[in-house]
Formats: structure tokens, C-alpha cells, sequence
């Protein structure tokens, strides 16, 4: 029971943080750009990327093209040449500013999260120190696992990944403090 209360504590604390992280603080902003002319780009969208909501790719080469030297040639060739775009699409459109489905799902993934570590770290008698070292370790091996990769392979600006290592190390950190105050607590309050 202690730790399913240290989750909902930590996933409380995470939500609150990515709500400053991201409102107050700005750190879900940077890499990210305005489109010079949105409008046009917008109404190619449906033309160039058809009715199939997905993630996007451009240029594309097919993977079962890699061992192809000819697709792969002219892959290289267009790739060097034209510009690279990885694209979220929902042809249909989708309200951003509407945040009624999207709060309840961060705070799950939040609290889920925070179930996770919270069982790491109440799985031994370790002291606060110890396992805000879990929580900083559960942080970076977030980020290095997902958001590295997206850097690496998908081109994702490194200053966007460096500000989602702030936001993951801080709020881990906030979470965690909590979370080991709390499963710390229980454990000097029982007997023997």
C-alpha cells in the first residue's frame, strides 16, 4: 500500500511540474518553429501525404529498399538535395488548445510511471539519498533510452532534447524527493 500511495504522490508531483515545465517555463518550446508560410504548406498536406493519419518520414525510402543500390542511390542523391521533415499527421485536424483528453492521459502515464519507481525504489530499505540516486538513474535512462534516439535518428533538435532532459531530470527529481520522503516515512514509523 505505501507504495501504491508514494505513485499517486509522484504521479501528482509530475503532473504538476510538467504543467510548470511546460506553461511557466517554456521547456516543451525549444527546436520547435513556425512555418514560414503555414498556410501553404498546410494545403499541400492532404495532396502530398493522402487521408492516413501516421508519422511521416521525408524523403522516404522504403526498408525494403535498403538493399537495393539503385533506390538507394537515388535516395541519397534526393536526401542530400531537399529538405528533411519528420511529420505528425492527422489529416482530419485536431484542436491543440483542447487538453480534455490529453490532462487525464499525462496524469496516468504519470502515475504509472511513478508506480514503477515507486516499486524500484521501496523493493529495499534504502535511505532518501539512495533512492533519489534511483530517481535521478530512472530519469536519465528516460531520456537516453527515447528521447536520445529521437535526436539521433529522427533529427530531433538537440536543443528540444536537451530541455526534455531538464524536464525529466527535474520533475523525476521533485517526484522522487516526494516519493522517498513518504516510503522513508512508513518505514521509520514501523515497529522493529
Amino acid at each position: 500500500m505505501r507504495v501504491l500511495v508514494a505513485a499517486i504522490i509522484g504521479g501528482i508531483v509530475m503532473f504538476f511540474w510538467g504543467a510548470v515545465a511546460h506553461m511557466a517555463l517554456g521547456l516543451g518550446n525549444p527546436g520547435l518553429r513556425a512555418p514560414v508560410h503555414e498556410d501553404t504548406v498546410l494545403s499541400t498536406l492532404h495532396q502530398g501525404l493522402g487521408d492516413t493519419p501516421g508519422v511521416y518520414i521525408l524523403p522516404w525510402l522504403d526498408p525494403n529498399q535498403f538493399n537495393d543500390p539503385a533506390a538507394k542511390k537515388a535516395y541519397q542523391q534526393k536526401a542530400v538535395q531537399m529538405p528533411y521533415a519528420w511529420v505528425v499527421y492527422l489529416p482530419q485536424g485536431d484542436d491543440t488548445t483542447d487538453m480534455s483528453r490529453q490532462l487525464p492521459r499525462q496524469w496516468a502515464s504519470d502515475t504509472l510511471a511513478s508506480l514503477a519507481l515507486a516499486f524500484v525504489m521501496g523493493m529495499a530499505a534504502f535511505g532518501f539519498r539512495r533512492r533519489m540516486g534511483i530517481a535521478a538513474a530512472a530519469a536519465l535512462f528516460a531520456w537516453l533510452s527515447a528521447m536520445v534516439p529521437y535526436w539521433n535518428w529522427y533529427r530531433f533538435p538537440a536543443s528540444f532534447t536537451l530541455a526534455a532532459l531538464v524536464e525529466q531530470l527535474l520533475g523525476w527529481l521533485l517526484a522522487g524527493a516526494a516519493m522517498a520522503w513518504w516510503l522513508g516515512r512508513k518505514e521509520r514509523k514501523a515497529p522493529g
